[in-house]
């Protein structure tokens, strides 16, 4: 037998071999092949899904509305540069939170200083009474201090022999006048009058009313005492004589303060002290009581030290006293009304103070809140004057403008983060800023009336 074609068994075990070896690789290329053909198509497909790019960042509300163009009335600029700015609340959630708006509104700017005062007399009708005669006290009439005396009513009989002694004088004077008047020699008709008028005006000056001088002269009767009376209405405020008691014309008897008219003092900072100036009107206020009624009064002196412990300076007022109602050392408050010119204002609660500048929340149509950085002067008692950053018949924020406000930075950081790399997000979704207001359970949220145009 020929067994010259039949191939070695060593070389068929070599090519079954070649051929595994060769089917593994083929298998191994389509594998990477399709590998790489899935990969450049999930790539391409991600690239397709991603948005475009935007110059700006994007509107807090697209999705909701296109975002407007480019004007000429706003000077060129693109309004999308104010609505990243600018937050929707809808209506539910402002009557939710309590939103209210105040315009801004031209009228006269007055506000006022208020301090603690005191009541006090008033020193220019605070009397003593003084005997010019020595003598004796015989009696008192006003036996206590505080009581309210009326004008030309007796305070106390004082026995004076001097007194007595020039009574008589006069009667002699009086006597001499009536039976010399009628003499021919001049010169006696002149030292008889000289010497009537001499008494006459020694009991004058002695203070002796003209009513007891006339009832001297009718009743030919010398009186032993002397009657002092108070020369005004007013409250006793010392008492130094009894009964029995000898005085002397440098011995203070009686002190009388009149109380129709009483001063009012207070106290203003060095800064407030520019606002103050004399007959400027001026209110005192009290706190307990029926007395918690205002009265009216005038500045009449400002006192021309600063006190260096308080840097206070004191002023004073005077107030009507119908009554006698008003007490002195009463503690009141000082009303200082101050009147400025006319100014544009915004309401002290519209303003929005970091420390470092000062903002109000700006009330768009339909819905819209913008921040706005202003400037302010002094405040009156409950707005400012508005210096710059508004404009008359604008509508701000007086209520919740903190919770506005909270809603606007949190947007500008979401519009930070959307427009980093891989974190921007497509219109129209749900995770578009037009989602941070919330709705109302219930409620279906409308689509957000357009953003409102930017003006300078």
């Amino acid at each position: 037998m020929n067994h010259s074609n039949v191939p070695p068994v060593e070389g068929r075990s070599s090519q079954r071999t070649a051929w595994r070896a060769l089917s593994y690789l083929s298998v191994a290329v389509v594998s990477l092949a399709l590998g790489v053909a899935g990969t450049v198509l999930v790539l391409r497909s991600a690239e397709r899904m991603q948005p475009p790019l935007r110059d700006a960042e994007p509107s807090a509300h697209e999705g909701a509305s296109a975002p407007p163009t480019p004007s000429a009335d706003h000077g060129g600029e693109h309004p999308q540069e104010a609505a990243g700015k600018v937050v929707y609340v809808s209506p539910a959630r402002q009557q939710l939170i309590g939103v209210r708006t105040a315009a801004i509104e031209r009228r006269p700017l007055e506000s006022s200083i208020r301090t603690v005062g005191t009541l006090a007399y008033d020193e220019t009708r605070v009397t003593q009474i003084h005997t010019k005669i020595a003598g004796w006290v015989e009696r008192v009439y006003v036996d206590y201090v505080g009581k309210l005396v009326r004008r030309d009513e007796p305070l106390l009989d004082v026995y004076s022999p001097e007194l007595v002694s020039t009574q008589t004088e006069y009667l002699l004077a009086l006597k001499a006048r009536s039976e010399l008047g009628a003499s021919p020699v001049a010169a006696t008709r002149s030292a008889a009058e000289a010497l009537f008028v001499a008494a006459r005006d020694r009991l004058r000056l002695w203070d002796i009313p003209e009513s007891e001088i006339e009832t001297l002269e009718r009743t030919r009767e010398v009186r032993k005492t002397l009657t002092l009376h108070a020369p005004f209405d007013g409250i006793v405020l010392e008492r130094n004589v009894f009964p029995g008691q000898y005085i002397a014309p440098e011995m203070p008897t009686f002190k009388i303060a009149d109380l129709s008219r009483i001063w009012a003092f207070g106290a203003v900072f060095e800064y407030e002290l520019p606002l103050v100036r004399l007959g400027q009107p001026v209110e005192i206020e009290f706190a307990y009581g029926a007395a918690s009624r205002k009265l009216q009064g005038t500045i009449t002196y400002v006192y021309p030290e600063i006190d260096p412990q308080t840097r206070r300076v004191k002023i004073r007022a005077e107030f009507e006293n119908p009554g006698l109602q008003l007490k002195p050392d009463t503690y009141v408050t000082f009303v200082i009304r101050v009147r400025g010119g006319e100014r544009l204002v915004i309401p002290k609660e519209a303003v929005i103070d970091t420390g470092v500048t000062r903002y109000a929340l700006l009330a768009h149509p339909n819905g819209y809140f913008e921040p706005r950085e202003i400037e302010v002067g002094p405040p009156d008692d409950d707005s400012y004057p508005l210096l710059a950053g508004l404009d008359e018949g604008d509508r701000v924020v007086t209520s919740a403008q903190f919770l506005i406000d909270s809603e606007t930075n949190l947007q500008a950081a979401m519009q930070s983060m959307m427009g980093m790399h891989g974190m921007d997000m497509p219109a129209g979704e749900e995770g578009g800023m037009e989602g941070m207001d919330m709705p109302m359970p219930g409620e279906e949220t409308p689509p957000p009336p357009e953003p409102p145009q930017h003006r300078h």
